[in-house]
């Protein structure tokens, strides 16, 4: 048996540390395998990974156990290490630690049929009263009946009286396959007499249209609903659910959602799937759900935007700390964000200052800033991006915020530093383009900013950034159409304009009081300055954004 083999380059950490990441020295990403799930070996590999069913039980706290394939639980580890994730990796997230412990025992390339026969009975012997199962599984059931390989199809359908018998070459024994259907009853059987509580949900969707041009709905969403409808079991229509999702995405994001093939998920797809099963069962009106639903958390979309005045467009500034820092003392660093109230008329238009020191766009959206934008979003709304002074970092050290220079829609696998996990890293454009395509999908106008200019004088001449983050700036613009503010030349010329001289240090000395601390950060007249390059900036450009800045 071919087993799987996970290759590691070696990562040089010190250098990036010492040096810092530069345009050519970026860390080898992880070697990324196609995962051959359902051998022999690779089922041992998954069950030595995979928790033993109940162990993660908390004194006589209940357990919701997830039941699946790989589209619930991917790879031999589980892990992201070949760029695909399952969505029962996220599925913690909604429901209290403290009161139920979620566990997933799926495994890739698992049907209905083989699940119930190979795996099913080490979590059925795990049941306890009070217990939660969710099913979720079928994308592995069109397929063979007795093959050598994997023998795991089963007849379509809900017919309990339905069966095929023949010799089944993977086990080398007689066997009998039954239907969808009848193997669903089998769960719902099982898990009840363990007094626990059952749950069918369709599947996850495929990147697939149809003649509409919507994403392709199983058909086993209506036998699953046909076996909960006739057996009283709560149904959630995942396939639904995320589906409907999908369908209001532009093809460009619908494909990021999934890696490697059609059916595999990144981790945003990952993500999304996970809180759709969510969404689902929290907002059935089911009330066998009713104790579920009383131990789940963080359903509820977060959002920021809470200073929204009634009949007022917002804007939502994004950034760094060049653009939110302490903001708080005379002498102290400010972000230009800080003094959007002496650019933005407060009678027309509101805005919140939501960027955050330290961050990249990787960062910014990997934490869950970006997500609470997109939710807070309303037609008509603005977002100011401008990302750029962290984003060409170290990708993997702690801070994990480094991406891949450029504007090339291209992502690799690489090993965090911290605690070993496994990100999908794309390029600095990438990340630019997704903030960019999510705003207009809201009725929202994403305008680009570029980087504020740092205290260096080359030459006596301050620094400009424009054959590096300037160049990827406009490829996006090229790419996407976004309107564009170069700030990083306005503020740039205005410096240049007061203190560029042939002597460098007098040059940057002079240009001081408008920096603190560094090179990098703003002091307040230095954050004020560059407030009015982007008010000079969107009137340049005729933005519909100017409209709303102060006469």
């Amino acid at each position: 048996m071919k087993k799987l083999l996970l290759l590691f380059f070696t990562l040089h950490f010190s250098l990036l540390i010492s040096v810092g990441q530069t345009f050519d020295n970026l860390p080898t990403p992880v070697t990324e395998e196609k995962v051959i799930d359902n051998t022999p070996d690779s089922i041992a590999k998954a069950l030595m990974n995979r928790p033993a069913p109940g162990s993660t039980r908390q004194g006589a706290n209940p357990v919701l156990f997830l039941i699946g394939n790989s589209t619930m639980r991917n790879g031999t580890m589980g892990n992201g290490s070949n760029g695909q994730w399952g969505w029962g990796f996220y599925a913690n997230k909604y429901f209290d630690g403290r009161k139920i412990s979620v566990e997933n025992q799926a495994l890739g390339g698992m049907s209905t049929r083989n699940f119930y026969t190979d795996l099913w009975p080490a979590v059925r012997e795990a049941l306890k009263p009070g217990d939660w199962v969710i099913v979720s599984i079928g994308h592995n059931d069109h397929a063979d009946f007795f093959d050598a390989k994997r023998a795991r199809g089963v007849i379509d359908g809900v017919a309990e009286d339905t069966m095929i018998v023949g010799y089944n070459l993977r086990k080398q024994v007689p066997d009998t396959v039954y239907s969808y259907g009848h193997y669903l009853r089998c769960y719902i059987r099982e898990i009840r007499q363990a007094g626990a509580n059952p749950i069918l949900m369709s599947l996850t969707p495929r990147d697939a249209y149809d003649q509409k041009g919507l994403i392709v709905r199983k058909p086993q969403t209506q036998w699953a609903a046909y076996v909960a409808a006739t057996e009283g079991v709560p149904f959630v229509d995942l396939n639904e659910i995320s589906g409907a999702k999908l369908d209001g995405f532009s093809h460009w994001k619908e494909q990021y959602h999934f890696h490697g093939d059609h059916i595999h998920t990144s981790a945003y797809g990952a993500e999304l799937n996970a809180r759709s099963a969510a969404e689902g069962i929290y907002y059935s009106s089911n009330p066998q759900l009713k104790p579920l639903q009383a131990m789940m958390v963080n359903v509820e979309l977060p959002a920021y935007g809470q200073g929204r005045e009634a009949g007022k467009p917002m804007v939502f500034i994004t950034g760094d700390s060049t653009v939110k820092n302490k903001d708080k003392d005379a002498d102290g660093m400010w972000g230009w964000g800080s003094q959007a109230g002496i650019i933005f008329d407060p009678l027309k238009i509101t805005w919140e200052n939501v960027a955050m020191a330290g961050r990249s766009t990787r960062s910014y959206i990997r934490e869950g800033r970006w997500e609470r934008v997109y939710n807070a979003l309303q037609p008509g709304d603005f977002v100011l991006l401008q990302f750029g002074h962290n984003d060409i970092c170290p990708i993997n050290d702690v801070k994990e915020r480094g991406v891949i220079p450029g504007t090339a829609d291209t992502c690799h696998v690489y090993q965090m530093e911290k605690e070993g996990r496994y990100e999908l890293v794309y390029s600095f454009g990438w990340y630019l383009k997704k903030m960019i395509d999510d705003t207009r999908e809201k009725g929202a106008t994403p305008i680009l900013l570029s980087l504020t200019p740092r205290n260096e004088w080359p030459g006596g001449r301050i620094e400009r950034r424009n054959d590096s983050y300037g160049k990827w700036y406009r490829e996006v613009v090229e790419q996407t159409g976004v309107a564009f503010v170069d700030v990083h030349n306005i503020s740039a010329d205005f410096l240049d304009k007061k203190f560029a001289s042939k002597d460098e240090a007098k040059s940057k000395q002079k240009a001081s009081k408008y920096f603190n601390n560094d090179h990098t950060h703003t002091s307040l007249i230095g954050a004020q300055m560059n407030a009015r390059s982007v008010a000079r900036g969107l009137r340049d450009i005729h933005s519909p954004l100017a409209e709303y800045l102060k006469k």
